[in-house]
């Protein structure tokens, strides 16, 4: 925040997470352990791509990774060969892991078959992401028949997306020790915020409440966010 002598290192780092958030920067390492806001829900990751969706994810960390296993024997008369020719060349791979970039986002596949035939089978758990978990296997199979994919359920809409860059910026300011007026008037504009009534000003709440939702994400809810459109705890 430019209004306060104590955030301006910490503008640094809210612009890099502004960036990463847009998919513009996306320096990725190998995967550390990290008590209470991560661990290793990576199935492995890129050290120079600047694609998010090259990452590679575990299905018990995101959705919308489809696990293919093997088929039933009773199961195998009555389903084709599995081609993914039509879907391109991976963006990345890892042992069975892939993914293939499509309009709109990705296909995350995790090939867990043990038999090596070219026949497979989709599971989904039946559990609290059972329907983000279909969305993504109805994707694949009309991937596969040359159909129109629809919607990509992990994409985040516009407006949440500028609201979680918002929170960061908020929680840079407070990471500063900024007021929540200088945050404010960086946010939103030093027109905005007024000269009297500011502790009963909506527009103070607004600050209060973006602050609050930065330091939930920092604390381990944007891991919540891979979990997107379930807004529900798990």
């Amino acid at each position: 925040m430019s209004s306060s002598p104590g955030t301006t290192s910490s503008s640094a780092s809210v612009a890099s997470s502004t960036a990463t958030l847009n998919g513009s920067n996306s320096s990725l390492t190998t995967p550390t352990p990290s008590r209470g806001v991560g661990g290793c829900d990576f199935a492995r990751q890129s050290d120079s791509d600047t694609d998010p969706r090259r990452v590679l994810w575990t299905p018990a960390a995101l959705p919308t990774v489809i696990p293919l296993i093997d088929l039933p024997p009773e199961l195998r008369s009555l389903v084709r060969s599995l081609d993914l020719g039509g879907l391109g060349d991976p963006l990345a791979v890892y042992g069975g892991e892939r993914v293939f970039g499509v309009n709109p986002g990705a296909l995350r596949l995790a090939d867990e078959r043990s038999d090596g035939t070219e026949l497979a089978a989709v599971l989904l758990p039946l559990d609290a992401l059972f329907e983000i978990r279909l969305i993504a296997a109805v994707r694949l199979a009309r991937a596969l028949s040359g159909r129109r994919l629809g919607l990509d359920p992990s994409a985040l809409p516009a407006n949440r997306r500028a609201r979680l860059l918002l929170a960061l910026r908020a929680l840079d300011g407070r990471l500063g020790h900024a007021s929540y007026r200088d945050i404010a008037e960086a946010l939103f504009g030093a027109d905005r915020v007024p000269d009297r009534g500011w502790k009963k000003h909506d527009l103070r709440d607004r600050t209060v409440r973006l602050a609050q939702l930065g330091f939930r994400l920092m604390r381990g809810g944007y891991r919540h966010l891979l979990l997107h459109p379930y807004r529900r705890k798990i």
